[in-house]
């Protein structure tokens, strides 16, 4: 029901789109050079809805329509690092507000100084997992160090992961003797607000090794809940990876391992530029960027995508 829901949100868009053009084509018919200004603000938002619908058609992947688990995490740097998370989990959470996405945290973890060793959130909103498989990879910053002394210029290390939601439990199985769960108390930054129960939920994956925590929730079984939920999105994107690897191996294509490769660099000393490494797409507006203006670097990927 989900799913034929979507598709005749879909259909009832691409309908509507045909009936603007229609009747603009019929005000054009007329002649009248007093409808001209009405008629030129119709084309305009016309080519905005035109743009719009073309740009998702480059979403027609299995699980590009559906809802997303992030994660950032640092990576090499230390502090820097962890500082960076913390810039890149705001970068991202005013994309997010921006395109009307609904987010929740599931897990997070304070950086030892500053900023976070890693968080993870789900994105809910249409084409969550579409638009930010383009971030997928590890983001490097170039800075002076606000934690040096000496203002020198340090780099910076940061992966993202992007996972699908699974829903359908049944597209995952988790066997019960699959799993080993432990239970322990969560503790906000400082040490302040220790729960006094064990409602934090950590999950060992057996078979994978794959291990998942969370923490943000108040409730044991809603923590092991969203755990599960991650731990299944996880497995999913394995399972998603071995299918690609095989389609590209029976293509004769060369496998490339994207697996700690940066995708794309951010420069802010000595000069200021954002670069995306994959596509070459550049700005030097390193402050938009980072407030959240990512939609021309999301866009540059998914074009480079269509027909690879």
């Amino acid at each position: 029901m989900r799913d034929l829901a979507r598709v005749k949100d879909e259909l009832t868009r691409w309908r509507t789109a045909a009936q603007h053009i229609a009747d603009a084509l019929e005000l054009a018919t007329l002649n009248d050079p007093s409808l001209r200004p009405e008629l030129e603000k119709e084309v305009a938002q016309l080519e905005k809805e035109a743009h719009q619908l073309e740009f998702e058609t480059l979403l027609s992947g299995d699980f590009d329509h559906e809802n997303a688990i992030f994660t950032i995490f640092s990576g090499a740097g230390g502090t820097e690092a962890q500082d960076w998370v913390a810039m890149l989990f705001r970068m991202y959470g005013r994309w997010m507000e921006a395109h009307s996405y609904q987010t929740e945290i599931v897990d997070s973890s304070d950086g030892e100084e500053a900023g976070l060793k890693s968080i993870t959130l789900t994105v809910n909103g249409p084409y969550a997992y579409g638009y930010l498989k383009a971030e997928k990879g590890t983001h490097r910053l170039v800075r002076q160090s606000p934690f040096d002394s000496a203002h020198r210029r340090h780099t910076s290390f940061a992966s993202v992961e992007v996972y699908p939601q699974v829903d359908d439990v049944g597209a995952i199985e988790i066997k019960p003797n699959e799993i080993e769960l432990e239970t322990y108390r969560a503790s906000s930054a400082g040490g302040q607000n220790v729960q006094k129960n064990a409602t934090a939920v950590r999950i060992r994956h057996l078979p994978s090794g794959i291990v998942v925590t969370c923490q943000n929730e108040r409730s044991l079984t809603q923590n092991r809940e969203n755990a599960l939920k991650v731990l299944r999105a996880r497995l999913l994107d394995i399972k998603r990876e071995e299918k690609e690897r095989e389609i590209q191996a029976l293509k004769g294509a060369r496998v490339k391992a994207e697996w700690g490769q940066q995708i794309r660099s951010y420069v802010l000393h000595p000069y200021q530029m954002v670069k995306d490494h994959r596509t070459d797409h550049e700005t030097s507006r390193t402050d938009d960027v980072l407030n959240g203006q990512l939609d021309g670097f999301i866009e540059a990927y998914l074009r480079s995508q269509v027909g690879s």
